[in-house]
């Protein structure tokens, strides 16, 4: 086989995983994850069941797959610590650093967000489900964490707010429950949740009055625990 027809092969591989991960979004975010079977994605993506089987062996992988692809916008196999808005919002100063952070929320929600809301809805009953909610809870915890981090070495953090606590706002501040019921239920534009967010972050997470570390001292205890 010449690499050319190698190519073709691959990129027809990469077509079909693409639109077999579209008609399962389709059909997850319309019909719900138990409602929604495998001959239903293989026929909605116009696919042979057993092509679907082949690809992904179980419904389960698809949606971790789609839950993937969906947060990163892309097939790039790059963690979310490692793409580009997490260096900048790490290397900005801090009321910057929140305005990034809380920008890629809202651009990962407005794509993600009905996709996480069927697996949050589903997990009430679905232990693997229930274990892939949870994973993706850390996942964001694990995010906000090394932000908080990074965002203590810049500023004192506001009075009786530790780094662990710092992440655990954020997490919660930012979790897609919140989006989903300001955004889905309530009206909310995408714009109008992250000027919310962002004054919720900046005034819970960063002290009042001028910034004490303008005389050149390191953060204090405040912002290192």
């Amino acid at each position: 086989m010449t690499g050319k027809s190698t190519g073709v092969r691959a990129a027809k591989t990469a077509a079909n995983r693409t639109k077999m991960l579209a008609a399962a979004r389709e059909l997850f975010t319309t019909r719900g994850y138990a409602q929604t079977t495998m001959k239903a994605i293989a026929d909605q993506a116009g696919m042979a069941v057993q092509t679907l089987y082949f690809t992904f062996a179980t419904k389960r992988a698809i949606l971790s797959e789609l839950l993937d692809v969906e947060i990163a916008g892309d097939t790039e196999p790059i963690a979310t610590m490692d793409r580009p808005w997490f260096a900048a919002a790490v290397a900005a100063p801090p009321a910057e650093q929140i305005r990034l952070q809380v920008a890629e929320a809202g651009t990962i929600y407005a794509r993600v967000s009905p996709l996480l809301e069927v697996i949050r809805s589903a997990a009430a009953t679905d232990p693997e489900l229930a274990e892939l909610w949870r994973t993706n809870i850390t996942q964001r915890h694990l995010v906000q964490l090394r932000l908080a981090e990074a965002l203590a070495t810049k500023t004192h953090l506001r009075a009786g707010i530790t780094v662990a606590r710092a992440a655990e706002v954020a997490l919660a501040v930012l979790a897609p429950e919140t989006y989903w019921l300001l955004v889905h239920e309530r009206g909310w534009t995408n714009a109008e949740w992250e000027s919310w967010a962002t004054d919720a972050l900046t005034l819970q997470l960063l002290p009042t009055g001028p910034p004490r570390g303008d005389t050149g001292e390191a953060p204090g205890p405040e912002g290192a625990r």
